[in-house]
């Protein structure tokens, strides 16, 4: 009896010992069904389209600036003057020149007509007249030569005012006015840089180069975005202009060149950046929180709610993922799945399901993104 009593005793201490799992409250979420893009990250460099040194073209002492170092000027501005003068006086004399010639001219045509009335009276030979319409001819030519002469000193004092060739921005003075500047001068007036729109160069590898062209080929735009150095602010959007006709055979890449209206000034001419293209959209893709997709040494797998309320491991493969967001295969739209607790999961794990907490609704736009 004594043996009976000290063996039943045994088995309760071990039977108490020994409890059933407490059931482990997890916050859950439903997949649902969405677009998710698929994104190629790159660093990039911000280019104007048009850069212009501004230079004289002609040889004089620069008398004025009408332009602010940084402004915006349109084209047509008025951005230097140079000491018109020399020009002027040049005008002056060619248009001179040009009156007596033709007054001359007119002469030779006069004479030209008294020696064909004396021609056909006989009275002179055919030789005066041939000379006299050689003459006239000489004369023509004088007065075509003068009204070049003229013209090129019209142009020489045009380019005594100095205007914007493009709309942009202006950059720092490079020469003062009282400076005697030369049609020759290595140095520039100023640069004009062209901020909108702009454009932002960077190399995607030769991989995604296939499905970019399809994209191209279709007329799908491809979006590219532009962030700062911390991949914090986006600082503009814009869209693929074109890409460059081979590939770089030393990196394996190629280059693509963005356009940004740059509206707000926010893209400046040589910013470095990372650019952000959007490659293709997967439409009424699985979507997942990204926290809930666990991996191990096999895949990566989910834990999904079974009616029993346990949770059973099911291998999932992950197609885009950004932020918050997942797009998976290997799961049904509406399926529950574990959202939090995974370090006291397991197969067959009993779960008190709750309400996920706030701020992990994944109702919102994902993406995936793909770069270094």
């Amino acid at each position: 009896m004594v043996g009976v009593f000290f063996l039943r005793r045994g088995r309760e201490q071990k039977s108490r010992a020994a409890p059933a799992p407490a059931a482990v409250p997890v916050a859950t979420e439903a997949a649902r069904q969405g677009d998710i893009g698929i994104y190629v990250n790159a660093l990039g460099s911000v280019a104007p389209v048009f850069t212009v040194q501004v230079k004289s073209r002609v040889d004089g002492q620069l008398m004025r600036v009408n332009y602010r170092e940084g402004d915006l000027v349109r084209e047509g501005d008025l951005l230097a003057e140079i000491d018109p003068r020399p020009f002027e006086a040049l005008l002056t004399q060619g248009e001179g020149q040009l009156q007596r010639d033709k007054a001359l001219l007119e002469n030779a045509l006069i004479d030209l007509q008294r020696y064909e009335i004396a021609y056909a009276k006989k009275a002179i030979p055919e030789q005066q007249l041939a000379t006299q319409r050689a003459t006239v001819h000489q004369q023509q030519g004088s007065v075509k030569f003068d009204q070049g002469q003229v013209d090129n000193a019209k142009v020489q004092l045009a380019y005594c005012r100095i205007t914007a060739p493009i709309s942009g921005r202006v950059g720092l003075r490079l020469v003062d006015p009282g400076n005697i500047v030369h049609a020759t001068d290595t140095n520039p007036l100023v640069v004009i840089t062209q901020v909108q729109p702009i454009t932002m160069f960077f190399s995607v590898a030769q991989d995604y180069l296939p499905k970019m062209q399809q994209q191209l080929r279709q007329g799908h735009p491809l979006a590219v975005e532009a962030y700062d150095r911390e991949r914090q602010a986006k600082l503009a959007t814009g869209s693929v202009l074109a890409l460059d006709n081979q590939i770089d055979v030393t990196t394996g890449t190629v280059r693509v060149r963005a356009l940004f209206t740059n509206e707000d000034n926010a893209l400046f001419p040589n910013q470095f950046v990372n650019a952000r293209l959007r490659l293709e959209t997967l439409h009424d893709a699985i979507l997942v929180p990204a926290a809930a997709i666990q991996r191990n040494n096999q895949s990566n797998f989910l834990y999904v709610v079974q009616p029993e309320r346990t949770v059973a491991l099911r291998p999932v493969e992950v197609r885009a993922t950004e932020g918050n967001v997942a797009a998976v295969e290997g799961l049904k739209l509406g399926e529950v799945i574990a959202a939090n607790n995974f370090n006291r999961l397991q197969e067959g794990t009993k779960i008190i399901p709750q309400k996920a907490p706030a701020g992990t609704n994944t109702n919102q736009t994902a993406e995936n993104a793909i770069g270094p």
